[in-house]
């Protein structure tokens, strides 16, 4: 039965943060991944447009800087030929296809047995066994994708899709597109399609406070030296200075400014791209109310209207799995897979067991978490 100092799951950047921090200190890992990659979500399952929406330097990976040569907002492209050169630097080699079934902790032998399904080609439903004094819960935000149910979503006669298979608007061109959900990805892809010539709605249920990513930066600059609240009615002011009143377009302003309402719902920032302009120009529709039934083309909303439609691209996040493996980590996660412990404590558990990047904080919160978490394991060894 293989056996490490440490086991993390998941090989997204918070697995590979973690596992450069333990190179780093040269402490013994495992790193184990469900997919054929590392950061399988931006290497397969983001659209071709995305952009970090911070600065880049909030959202370096521990131990090594971007190039000076990337732009202040690094594309999806170079991001990845850093996770790329981060792989290759600290020297992480994961061990791909293996599905955690569980994970339990043995009193006896006071080490973590996790157990997987090796779904490695000529290995098909291999069981295996992994022991490991702690265990780092590394799965990150966007474990499986999620669709609604809503009533003859199968009698749909055109394309369904979920924001992790959307790529470029380009292929539907003059096609009546809906998209579903109000997040950075929902209003992004939106104004991706826009720009291809799709006609474009989206449905927004929810109030949004749009900032600018100058305005995010300066939010992220400010907030070490003024306390949150005056940061964030300074947010609030100029979000109102930049864009103006919205409702006319059909979206509500929050009561609550943008970092309340992460710290209370784990809802991040809206960062706008350029996503207001072509609503307020009318190239994107707000339809602001949810999907009661679908009828083959014909899509109803719960206030009584209808629109016919051509694709759906469904934009509505993704659930965490975490509590159907992991046994006994009650004390760190609650049942969704949130750490149940509030900010900034949140990363340590009872018996050797952490998480890292699970606070819905971003990839500097991840970098954070796993140096103190390496720190911590290197203390107790």
């Amino acid at each position: 039965m293989p056996e490490a100092v440490v086991i993390i799951v998941g090989a997204g950047p918070s697995g590979l943060a973690m596992a450069g921090c333990l190179s780093r200190l040269e402490i013994p890992y495992l790193l184990l991944e469900r997919e054929d990659c590392y950061a399988s979500l931006w290497k397969k399952y983001s659209y071709d447009r995305l952009h970090l929406h911070l600065q880049k330097q909030f959202c370096e990976l521990p131990h090594m800087s971007f190039p000076s040569s990337y732009p202040t907002y690094v594309p999806k492209k170079q991001f990845i030929q850093y996770l790329d050169d981060y792989v290759a630097h600290f020297k992480i080699s994961p061990m791909y296809h293996r599905n955690v079934e569980s994970a339990s902790y043995d009193q006896g032998s006071e080490r973590w047995v996790v157990k997987t399904i090796n779904n490695d080609e000529g290995c098909r439903g291999e069981e295996e066994e992994f022991l490991a004094r702690f265990l780092v819960v590394a799965t990150g935000e966007t474990t499986d994708p999620y669709v609604p149910e809503i009533e003859g979503l199968s009698s749909f006669n055109g394309e369904v899709l979920h924001s992790t298979r959307f790529k470029s608007g380009v292929e539907f061109k003059n096609k009546n597109a809906l998209v579903v959900g109000s997040g950075n990805s929902g209003l992004e892809i939106a104004l991706d399609l826009a720009n291809h010539g799709a006609k474009t709605s989206i449905i927004v249920r929810s109030p949004i406070l749009f900032l600018s990513r100058r305005i995010m930066y300066w939010a992220m600059v400010l907030v070490r030296y003024l306390s949150l609240s005056k940061v964030e009615s300074l947010m609030v002011l100029l979000s109102k200075l930049v864009y103006g009143d919205m409702t006319k377009y059909g979206i509500a302003r929050p009561k609550e400014g943008p970092f309340s309402m992460k710290i209370k719902y784990g809802k991040y920032p809206t960062i706008d791209v350029g996503t207001c302009s072509k609503i307020k120009s009318g190239e994107i529709q707000v339809l602001p109310a949810e999907i009661a039934s679908i009828r083959g083309n014909d899509v109803e909303l719960k206030n009584g209207k209808s629109y016919q439609f051509e694709s759906i691209v469904f934009c509505t996040g993704f659930r965490r799995s975490t509590s159907s493996w992991l046994k006994g980590g009650d004390y760190l996660l609650k049942e969704d897979g949130i750490p149940r412990q509030s900010f900034p404590n949140h990363w340590k558990g009872q018996k050797g067991l952490y998480c890292v990047g699970l606070a819905g904080r971003g990839l500097y919160r991840s970098s954070v978490e796993a140096q103190n978490t390496a720190n911590d394991i290197k203390s107790s060894l």
